[in-house]
């Protein structure tokens, strides 16, 4: 394991409720130590949605004590990559950093059984992207 991460990434959506939270656990828990992980929200919500807790619960990521940030030029000036789930104009660009856009529904107001497939999806890029992490710094993937 290296002694500083190998990349720090920002998730963001509107409210930091339910898409970039879910995206923060999945970094967090299949990147481990290797990837900062941040997220925030351009309309922070009052907490995280339960029925992402939930979903993301079915699948042994807890996100329960999770809290909305605000998002701050600070926080998009310190990832190396910016990923944006509907936050639209509201993220501040800065050169040297790589921004993604991820379509995904938003799940505010659904239950679980419509934010599981979102959920799954978002794991799924979440694992494509500490592939192309682990490319770019040239880290041997674990078989």
């Amino acid at each position: 394991m290296p002694s500083s991460p190998l990349a720090s990434v920002l998730f963001v959506c509107v409210h930091n409720a339910g898409r970039s939270q879910m995206a923060a656990g999945f970094l967090g828990r299949l990147a481990g130590d290797r990837v900062e992980v941040r997220s925030a929200g351009s309309l922070p919500g009052d907490r995280v949605n339960p029925s992402a807790v939930e979903a993301m619960r079915e699948v042994g990521v807890d996100i329960a004590d999770a809290r909305p940030k605000i998002l701050t030029p600070e926080a998009v000036q310190a990832s190396d990559y910016v990923i944006t789930m509907g936050c639209g104009d509201a993220c501040p660009v800065f050169p040297g950093r790589k921004y993604l856009d991820w379509a995904l529904e938003d799940p505010a107001g659904q239950g679980v059984e419509a934010v599981r497939p979102i959920r799954d999806a978002i794991r799924a890029r979440v694992e494509a992207l500490i592939a192309e992490i682990d490319a770019a710094r040239g880290v041997a993937r674990e078989v």
